[in-house]
Order: C-alpha cells, then structure tokens, then sequence
C-alpha cells in the first residue's frame, strides 16, 4: 500500500516536472516572459596607440574602417542575435534535461504502482 502511495505522489511529481518545464518554454518562445540571461555580450572598445605620427594615421584608418565594417555587419547581422541564441539554445538544453528527469521520475512512480 505505501509502495503504491509513492509511486502515484512520483508519477505526479514527474508530470509536474514535464508540464511545468514545457509550460515555461512555451511562454518564452511566444515572448510572454524573458529568457533567462546565460550569455552577456558587451562592446569592446580598442584604444588606438599613437607613437608617432605615421602610427597616428595609421589607428586612425584601421579605426575608421573597423567602424565601417562594423556597420556593416550590423547591417547584415543585429547585434543581439547571437546572444539570444545561445540563450535559447542554453534554455532548450536545461529544460531537455528537466524534461528527461521528470520522465525517469514518472517512470519509477509508474514501477511502484504496479
């Protein structure tokens, strides 16, 4: 009797698990509630090293045409995508995992009521 008793409070912890993980992945990846922040990107900016005068000119281009092509590549590219992806991706693993260790509890609660 005690056996079948924890096994339905495991089944029921486990579909607990699995629910609860996919509701919270379908208000993130509707946009309902944020996701969480793993990966942090900032800017980072380079200062230009002027020894002489030829140096000088020569940060002064090389910075010049990095801003260029920076803005080029946003442009192509914004510049908040590849964070929220790792985001995403870190999010999809996390809730793989809770997901797979709500079925293993389920299954053992399953066990223990037969």
């Amino acid at each position: 009797m005690i056996t079948k008793i924890t096994g339905i409070i495991l089944l029921s912890l486990g579909l607990i698990i699995i629910l609860g993980s996919l509701y919270s992945s379908y208000n993130i990846f509707t946009g309902v509630t944020k996701i969480p922040q793993v990966f942090k990107f900032s800017q980072q900016i380079i200062p230009s090293s002027s020894e002489n005068q030829i140096s000088d000119i020569q940060g002064q281009l090389e910075q010049s045409l990095g801003k260029v092509i920076g803005e080029q590549i946003k442009g192509i590219l914004p510049q908040d995508v590849l964070p929220t992806l790792l985001n995403l991706i870190s999010w999809s693993i996390f809730i793989g995992l809770a997901i797979l260790a709500g079925t293993q509890i389920a299954n053992l609660g399953i066990k223990l009521i037969k």
